[in-house]
């Protein structure tokens, strides 16, 4: 195929003339002909995007890339809460005599606590609570 074969002739007003000048040589572009490919190209990529439900290639690999990088943190900052907490459980269960019984008990009132609360358990409302339950006992 030759390059006479993909040749485009169209008539543009002065308007378009002078955006074409000024524009090709911010963009970079070695001449007019490169800026105005650019330009066809990307329209037509805004108009598929328009008519498409999936995003463009390029932005979908930046949102997945940003997201793994959340995942990774999140990850690692829930596996470092997690080695914590058992550090803290070993260390109140080798200081205190508990019984599976009590420990039963204890994991039904917390799971009610949290979901009364939605996950928003804060420790000065457990010492409320705490504190309500000894006054009624």
């Amino acid at each position: 195929m030759s390059k006479n074969e993909n040749r485009l002739n169209f008539r543009m007003t002065d308007e378009t003339a002078a955006k074409i000048e000024r524009w090709y040589q911010v963009d970079n572009c070695r001449s007019k002909n490169e800026f105005i490919e650019k330009a066809v190209n990307c329209y037509a990529d805004m108009l598929a995007a328009g008519e498409s439900a999936t995003l463009p290639r390029a932005v979908q690999s930046a949102i997945d890339a940003r997201l793994k990088l959340f995942e990774d943190r999140i990850a690692s900052l829930l596996y470092k809460q997690a080695v914590e907490m058992d550090m803290a459980m070993s260390i109140l269960l080798q200081s205190l005599n508990v019984s599976e019984e009590v420990l039963r008990q204890e994991r039904a009132k917390s799971i009610a606590a949290v979901k009364r609360t939605n996950g928003q358990l804060r420790l000065e409302q457990k010492l409320r609570e705490l504190e309500s339950e000894s006054w009624q006992s």
